[in-house]
This record gives structure tokens, C-alpha cells and sequence, in this order.
């Protein structure tokens, strides 16, 4: 039955791309990159906030406030995905789930800014702004 499925599945994903445009594929290939990495995150996500904590630490710059990492949802030039440990008491840090990266350009292109909010949904179309937790760490993810 496994067998089955493995070879009706590879089938189905040979035949696809065959069918699937090359605008349409490349978009594919970001989502699987995308969704790869998140699951990277997930995956992580407690073994990279812990060796954060012990390098703020260890270099004079710990601190006594609730840590974790969540995935940084990116949008403005381009979707992008990455991480970002987030600091807080306990209560907000539990309710935070992401933290949202709006980029623009302020002065023409003479400055680029990022704004990064913490928010309480991984959907960046519904969500609230997490008051009172801050970022204290990003994490790039290299590709």
C-alpha cells in the first residue's frame, strides 16, 4: 500500500511539472522553499533560542524576560520567510506566533526600513499586534 502511494505520488509530480508553465513552476519551487524553511523554523526553533540565549549571555547581554523564535513573515520588495527571536514576559511571548516584516522606502530610495511587529497569528492578513514583546535576535536561513 505504501508503494503504491510513493509511485502514484512521483507519478503525479512528474506529470505535473510536465503540464505546469514555467511561471507557474518557479512560484512552486518558492512555496516548497518557503515551506521547507518553515519547517526548518518549527523544527528549531527551541535549539536556536537557547543557543541565542547563551550568546547574549555569554557576552554580558542576557536577559531575565521569556524568550522563543517564531517565523518572520516578510512582505514589501518580494515575500520572503525567516526567523526572529522574540523577548517578552511569559504571557505575551506564549500569545505571540509570528512577527510580521513590512519593508518600504522612506526619502526616495536614500533609506530602507523595516518594520518588525510581533503579532498573535502566523496569517499575516488576520492578525493583531502583540503588545509590550519586542525582537531581540534574527535569524537568517541560508538557501
Amino acid at each position: 500500500m505504501k508503494k503504491k502511494f510513493i509511485i502514484g505520488l512521483l507519478a503525479f509530480c512528474m506529470l505535473s511539472v510536465a503540464v505546469v508553465p514555467v511561471t507557474q513552476a518557479a512560484i512552486f519551487g518558492d512555496l516548497l522553499k518557503v515551506g521547507g524553511i518553515s519547517i526548518l523554523i518549527d523544527k528549531f526553533a527551541g535549539q536556536l533560542n537557547g543557543f541565542i540565549n547563551t550568546l547574549t549571555f555569554k557576552h554580558g547581554a542576557g536577559s531575565d524576560f521569556a524568550t522563543k523564535v517564531v517565523p518572520i513573515l516578510s512582505f514589501g520588495s518580494g515575500g520572503y520567510i525567516g526567523a526572529a527571536q522574540v523577548i517578552g514576559t511569559q504571557d505575551l511571548i506564549d500569545r505571540t506566533q509570528a512577527v510580521v516584516q513590512i519593508e518600504g522606502d522612506f526619502s526616495g530610495k536614500t533609506f530602507r526600513v523595516k518594520a518588525l511587529i510581533p503579532i498573535d497569528s502566523k496569517n499575516p492578513v488576520n492578525f493583531s499586534r502583540v503588545n509590550g514583546v519586542g525582537v531581540s535576535a534574527i535569524i537568517d536561513v541560508k538557501i
